[in-house]
């Protein structure tokens, strides 16, 4: 499987992120934001926003001068230990659960892996119920905004085998089922631009995706709504957008 070459927002931020990390890490006393600015030669503003983030995921905190120091989130995922994987888990499932409660929608958490669509975590509850499958979701990547951002992260002979295995099968009447028109979709869908589902997989329901791909790992963060709460789509796919980066952040460490 090859992926597409195309560095998503919220790569760009894990990869400005890190640096601040590597700042921070080489000043084990502390270290200041203007010598951080100078180091990374980022901008105030982005700077700004970026130590906003690292505080509130406890990847930095601040001691009594304003110096940064890292936090307990990186000692904890940073380490090479035997507890890394389900710290790295538990971390992204507190992420799912603020996400949800922010955004007022289920969220989930899908990764390519072996040929196959996965759902690896996700964060629901009462006023926001997850989809029902009521279509295996390995089969319907093509009408679905996680599976079709899954898509467009692979090159075209990965999609191609992906889509012989599974078919564009009609799920509603919305449901793209020309292969050339999946394709010319996937192919003009920007990089940085949430991929929507709009009844496609399932009748009362609409869905926002975004990428979150870390080395050559295939993943995506995604949302769904009821169709009542249409309306709150767009607003909710870009607060998706915004908080992917954390998510990125936790599995590039």
């Amino acid at each position: 499987m090859v992926l597409r070459p195309e560095p998503t927002a919220p790569f760009h931020s894990v990869q400005h992120a890190l640096r601040i990390l590597e700042v921070v890490a080489k000043h084990a006393s502390g270290v200041s934001d203007t010598t951080i600015a100078r180091e990374t030669r980022l901008p105030a503003h982005q700077l700004t926003d970026l130590l906003r983030m690292l505080r509130r995921e406890g990847y930095v905190e601040q001691i009594t001068d304003g110096a940064y120091v890292g936090g307990s989130s990186l000692s904890l995922l940073g380490s090479a230990g035997p507890g890394r994987g389900h710290a790295v888990r538990d971390k992204l499932q507190q992420s799912l659960f603020a996400l949800r409660d922010s955004v007022g929608a289920a969220v989930y958490l899908s990764r390519y892996t072996d040929g196959e669509v996965r759902i690896t975590q996700y964060a629901d509850g009462p006023r926001t119920p997850r989809v029902h499958e009521w279509v295996d979701f390995r089969s319907a990547a093509h009408a679905m905004a996680l599976g079709k951002c899954l898509l467009t992260q692979l090159d075209h002979d990965s999609r191609r085998d992906h889509l012989s295995r599974h078919k564009t099968v009609r799920l509603t009447s919305r449901t793209t089922t020309s292969e050339k028109a999946l394709f010319r979709k996937l192919d003009s869908q920007p990089a940085t631009v949430p991929v929507l589902d709009l009844q496609e997989y399932a009748v009362g329901t609409v869905c926002a995706a975004v990428p979150i791909s870390a080395g050559r790992s295939v993943g995506c963060l995604a949302l769904s709504l009821p169709l009542a709460q249409a309306h709150r789509l767009r607003q909710a796919a870009d607060a998706l957008n915004r908080e992917a980066a954390p998510m990125l952040l936790s599995l590039s460490l």
